[in-house]
């Protein structure tokens, strides 16, 4: 950087509009050629060669210039980035993004607005309060609320705080103070749901076995019958229910517990139960315009977790917490002169979450629905669940693989097992295969345990992707391990598990 720069002119403001405009114009037009060119998913460059790459970067020396400094970020985190909209990406719960949202995403970024209290924020305090609204009222909340937050994680944490604080203030009433409650209290789930649960758990307080697993079926879908079994085993223990939480797309089958039957459990026989659904995977069904079914009795909930950043193709971050009542954010509240005070009459946002400083992400999901529409939106998630009901069709008839279990979202659980493979075989392929291909850059798959056996997973959340793209992960996949098993050189991957 030339001496006689000042560092204040890289403060965005009026005079410095114009270089930002050629500063993110050359950004973006590298990013479109790069995007427009991508061969595969990710390089295949290796840890120890990104590590080093990383630790030879000098963050205590002097300033190189924007160009200098971006051309290093192109080199170093743009080539080696993986790409989540390539067709031979089907690893996680990633999705590619919609044009609109990565729009908007620049223009949150620039102004740089928090909408933690209103007069940060103004009118965007207001178009996130009317997301929320639509996204209630999508679920069935006629006077829900809700706030945005960073994942799933926060959401379902703030969620089951939400819980507690309920059940604390109905033990007060009868005189019992929280260090009574907090021992005594238990979290019912199934055994697909996210691990977010336990953790939530743990950072609440709670007993280390406070988290109890109710049986599922062989879909991976909470038995109500089950559940209804466990509450009153809860209950004869001496303990009580603080929640039960059901999910609307678990993380590996794509499967939806049976929410209306779930909800019946926990609000007959005069009980009041607190379900929350954790539709962070699923919430794409609430604009499907085949599917919506799947989430009839979500009405009932107490609270729900959305992620937009998965099924709405959302940039990261992009998720919300609703719930039925507005009341049942007061215990979030905390209250600052310096920025809050109680009486206040604006629409602070930050009265009802567990962030301070937060970004205006809602502005990316508000532009989508005003470009693509709702329905829009639907038809892409339609798209990627239909997708992995085709290629379940396809793997049902193929020798070479077994599939392992049906979904109903987006999801592909499989072996390479043809016949005359044994089963342990078939087992320590998964480990190796999934590492080969990671390594190689050309395939991105992952793996899972599925009733004590490992397996391949696809998760299938791009719009774009046809059959004949996870065909070709497919047959890398088939090719590899057929390598593998030919030559007998499994033992020597087997540290890769």
């Amino acid at each position: 950087m030339p001496a006689s720069h000042d560092v204040v002119d890289e403060v965005l403001n009026a005079a410095s509009a114009d270089r930002y405009a050629r500063l993110v114009g050359s950004v973006v037009d590298d990013l479109a050629a790069r995007i427009r060119t991508v061969e595969q998913p990710f390089t295949g460059a290796s840890r120890a060669d990104l590590q080093a790459a990383v630790d030879a970067v000098d963050l205590d020396g002097p300033g190189q210039g924007n160009e200098t400094a971006l051309a290093e970020v192109t080199d170093l985190y743009v080539r080696n980035a993986v790409w989540f909209h390539h067709p031979s990406y089907a690893a996680h719960l990633n999705c590619p993004v919609v044009l609109p949202a990565v729009a908007a995403e620049a223009a949150l970024a620039a102004v740089n607005t928090s909408v933690d209290t209103y007069d940060q924020s103004t009118v965007a305090t207001l178009m996130e309060r009317r997301l929320v609204g639509w996204t209630a009222g999508r679920i069935g909340f006629d006077d829900g609320d809700g706030v945005f937050t960073s994942g799933g994680t926060q959401s379902n944490l703030q969620a089951l705080f939400c819980a507690r604080e309920a059940i604390v203030a109905r033990a007060a009433e009868t005189g019992r103070r929280r260090t009574e409650v907090l021992p005594r209290l238990k979290v019912l789930t199934g055994a697909s749901s996210h691990f977010s649960v336990n953790t939530a758990a743990r950072l609440l307080g709670l007993d280390d076995d406070a988290v109890v697993t109710v049986d599922v079926d062989a879909l991976g879908r909470v038995r109500p019958a089950a559940l209804r079994r466990a509450i009153d085993q809860v209950h004869a223990d001496g303990h009580l229910v603080m929640a039960v939480v059901a999910t609307a797309g678990t993380t590996d089958r794509g499967c939806v517990d049976p929410l209306q039957a779930i909800a019946d459990v926990c609000h007959g026989e005069d009980r009041a139960i607190w379900l929350h659904v954790d539709a962070a995977y699923g919430c794409g069904l609430l604009v499907s315009s085949t599917r919506r079914h799947l989430l009839d009795g979500i009405e009932r909930a107490r609270s729900v977790t959305v992620d937009y950043h998965k099924s709405f193709f959302q940039p990261v971050s992009a998720s919300a917490l609703i719930v039925r009542e507005a009341s049942d954010l007061a215990p979030v509240a905390w209250y600052a002169d310096y920025l809050n005070p109680v009486a206040n009459a604006e629409p602070n946002q930050v009265d009802k979450s567990l962030q301070t400083t937060r970004r205006f992400d809602a502005l990316k999901l508000w532009t989508t629905l005003r470009s693509v529409g709702a329905d829009g939106l639907g038809e892409l998630f339609d798209r990627v669940c239909d997708l992995a009901a085709d290629v379940h069709r396809d793997l049902a008839d193929d020798t070479d693989f077994d599939l392992v279990a049906p979904t109903d979202l987006s999801t592909v659980l499989f072996r390479y097992q043809p016949a005359g493979m044994t089963d342990a075989d078939a087992d320590r392929l998964v480990a190796p295969v999934r590492r080969l291909l990671f390594d190689s850059g050309r395939a991105m798959v992952t793996k899972t345990v599925v009733e004590g056996r490992p397996c391949f997973k696809l998760t299938l959340l791009n719009p774009a992707s046809t059959v004949a793209d996870v065909h070709v992960v497919l047959d890398l996949v088939r090719s590899v391990a057929a390598t593998l098993h030919q030559t007998r050189t499994l033992d020597s991957l087997e540290m890769a598990r």
